[in-house]
């Protein structure tokens, strides 16, 4: 059987190697941003979903629903996001996972070979869905300030014109840093002026140990298109994410939404919007998840300077993930082998010191 070229040219998800890993009883893994099993709220999930099945209307919770949303979870989704950046909920889009949202956005603004500058490193799951898309990627280094856009900036000037710029601005995945609030700015003025489209992915942002993130890139111009996703702050399993931008795109990305899957589940996105309508309720539980996920975090970097000597370890402020970096090898650079070596011995002590 001959598969299509585009198929061919898929390289396989590291998110899925690592998922497949972590299905195994042995394994306690560091790598993937799995969020905490014991803080999701199963009783609260299982409440809400039998209130929600009680409904057996005609456009009842197990019915087909709009291709863009059950009216509403988009209407509290913009709610939420109207304190941030103004988006009218003709211009909230729901997807089955934030994954899919950047997947039908990637069809719907990219042709082969269209230039996107993606964050070094990068979010593995945006390269994988750029490369499907037959993207030429650029990659713009981050700092302890987030993407360098002063960088980005210079490339621009000297000719680069990418059709997006994609950017996980708060509490990165995996670098773990935000954008600064002086670059979402630059960043949005750039969009403005070389007509580029900023995609601003934004899972972990209501995650902050201490204090709120900068205002989104989408606060400063129309040419932003912000992800989000339950999976972090409810459950994976919803399988309930979204996205909003200039209503252009969201028209395009609807078309599309309806070719893959014609709807979200309708069940999911109404246990989804009774949970995040409930504020009072919401807010206490992200208070909950806030601070055991901080207390985790510090007795994870107080476990590397304690066990690991050499290695430098970024200091988390919110979201799931710290950056190690770890000494150079003979002759001043980090082998495959001695690299392994390091992360081997490294894993053996974490663990023998029960964090």
């Amino acid at each position: 059987m001959t598969l299509s070229t585009a198929v061919r040219a898929v390289r396989g998800s590291a998110i899925r190697d690592l998922l497949a890993l972590t299905a195994r009883p042995e394994v306690i893994s560091l790598a993937g941003g799995l969020p905490a099993a014991d803080l999701m709220p199963r009783a609260r999930i299982a409440a809400v979903t039998a209130d929600v099945l009680d409904d057996t209307g005609p456009q009842g919770a197990l019915q087909y629903g709009e291709t863009a949303g059950l009216a509403a979870l988009r209407a509290v989704l913009a709610g939420q996001e109207s304190a941030r950046c103004a988006r009218p909920v003709d211009r909230v889009l729901v997807t089955s996972g934030s994954q899919q949202a950047l997947d039908l956005l990637a069809r719907a603004v990219l042709d082969p070979g269209d230039p996107v500058v993606v964050e070094s490193p990068a979010y593995v799951g945006a390269l994988q869905v750029f490369q499907a898309a037959g993207a030429a990627l650029h990659p713009v280094p981050l700092d302890d300030g987030g993407m360098r856009v002063d960088v980005l900036a210079d490339r621009l000037r000297a000719g680069l014109r990418p059709r997006l710029v994609h950017t996980v601005s708060t509490f990165h995945n995996p670098r773990g840093v935000t954008l600064a609030p002086e670059r979402r700015v630059r960043l949005a003025g750039l969009a403005e002026r070389y007509g580029f489209l900023v995609v601003e992915d934004d899972p972990y942002g209501l995650l902050a140990f201490d204090g709120d993130p900068p205002a989104p890139v989408a606060a400063h111009s129309d040419r932003v298109v912000r992800l989000g996703s339950a999976s972090k702050t409810l459950a994976p399993a919803l399988r309930v994410g979204w996205l909003h931008g200039p209503a252009e795109v969201m028209a395009a990305v609807e078309l599309l939404k309806q070719c893959t899957d014609l709807c979200t589940s309708s069940l999911t996105q109404a246990v989804a919007a009774r949970l995040l309508a409930d504020t009072a309720w919401f807010e206490a539980h992200l208070r909950t998840v806030r601070r055991a996920v901080a207390g985790r975090a510090a007795a994870f970097t107080a476990a590397v300077a304690a066990h690991l000597p050499g290695v430098s370890c970024s200091t988390p402020s919110g979201g799931m993930f710290c950056w190690l970096e770890f000494p150079p090898g003979p002759g001043g650079t980090v082998t495959d082998t001695a690299a392994e070596e390091v992360i081997v011995e490294a894993v053996r002590r974490l663990a023998g010191a029960g964090t």
